[in-house]
């Protein structure tokens, strides 16, 4: 029977022992091996998922595109997790339709391309960091050579070059997380979907895994990053989409949600009425506290030419001070929540069944 080898997805790295694919599974690639750049990386179109009366997924449509970082944001018991679950076959769907590089769920070949690490992993603590990989690789079906060729690269993908041979009951929280990461790309994975990866660890080692999570895009891996602390999205997604009550409220890159009306508070000597003649067209007044007056302006190219028309009316302008959106203030809105209101609206998995 003729065979069809995939390449991996480091063009680099070696391909002296690459997994051996039917014909019957590789009808998503190319005649070369490799993926389709043109088919997307994940899809969904209106996908449902209810458990008894309650909904956890409410028509959810969104494409994630090869090669980039997708945050999957949303407030507690969106949907997310069930989201995750119903992508990697964990769950069924009651309805809609989904698929990872063009073919549906749980099709072997798309199986073989896909990573996965999942929130709150449990560690066989008493392995060494190669015998945890070497096990991980064996349940990937990779063989024995391929298995002693990975093992090293994705230590140093990682940042744990030389750790091999410590157990794992030895290692911080954050070179736990990277070990995780590193099985979740054992197998070279076109895409991988990572459950909040960064949860419960400090800022070093958040910072460390957001470097991992770049090198993972810089070798053409797909990352579908579910997480719930924004300024890690912001920093490292290229696209992110919110849901809310298991459907999409907002969708697009870092820039276009970002990319709105800004925010500028202007301490004056006094707030005169000849002060609100200076505000041309396309300025908003939002506030005022004493003699800080609070506008909003479509861009910053609108500030210095304000600023002269406020002082040719006599006013003293003791302060400008922009403030930029965060995707903190794009998220709030998206689900409508104002400051502290969030917590009164969070809704608890368990409500699931702890499927939400």
């Amino acid at each position: 029977m003729t065979q069809t080898i995939i390449p991996p997805v480091d063009a680099s790295a070696s391909a002296s022992n690459p997994t051996i694919l039917r014909p019957e599974e590789v009808a998503f690639l190319h005649a070369d091996g490799h993926l389709d750049p043109s088919v997307p990386a994940v899809e969904t179109r209106e996908l449902r998922k209810e458990y008894g009366a309650k909904v956890a997924v409410e028509s959810l449509t969104l494409t994630v595109r090869q090669g980039e970082v997708f945050g999957f944001l949303g407030p507690n018991g969106a949907g997310k997790s069930t989201t995750m679950k119903m992508l990697m076959g964990l769950v069924f769907p009651t309805s809609g339709t989904m698929s990872l590089m063009g073919r549906p769920i749980g099709d072997v070949a798309v199986k073989r391309r896909v990573g996965f690490l999942p929130e709150q992993f449990r560690f066989h603590e008493w392995m060494q960091a190669g015998e945890f990989l070497d096990f991980h690789g064996q349940l990937y079906g990779m063989a024995r050579a391929e298995r002693r060729r990975r093992i090293p690269e994705v230590l140093e993908l990682v940042g744990l070059e030389g750790e091999g041979r410590n157990r794992l009951k030895t290692f911080s929280k954050g070179m736990l997380q990277r070990i995780g990461l590193a099985q979740a790309v054992m197998n070279n994975p076109a895409l991988v979907f990572l459950d909040e990866p960064t949860s419960a660890l400090d800022p070093v080692g958040r910072r460390e895994v957001r470097e991992v999570i770049g090198r993972f895009r810089s070798q053409g891996m797909t990352v579908f990053l579910n997480s719930h602390i924004l300024s890690e999205v912001e920093q490292v997604c290229d696209r992110c989409a919110i849901i809310d009550h298991g459907r999409v409220v907002r969708l697009g890159t870092m820039e276009e949600l970002l990319a709105e009306e800004l925010t500028v508070d202007i301490t004056l000597g006094a707030t005169a009425p000849a002060v609100w003649n200076a505000l041309d067209t396309g300025v908003t007044l939002v506030g005022i506290n004493d003699r800080t007056v609070t506008i909003r302006i479509p861009d910053e190219e609108r500030i210095p030419p304000l600023v002269d028309r406020l002082v040719a009316t006599g006013a003293k302008v003791y302060a400008v001070a922009p403030h930029r959106r965060t995707l903190e203030d794009v998220f709030m809105e998206a689900i409508g929540l104002t400051g502290g209101a969030a917590h009164g609206l969070e809704r608890d998995d368990a409500t699931m069944g702890g499927q939400a």
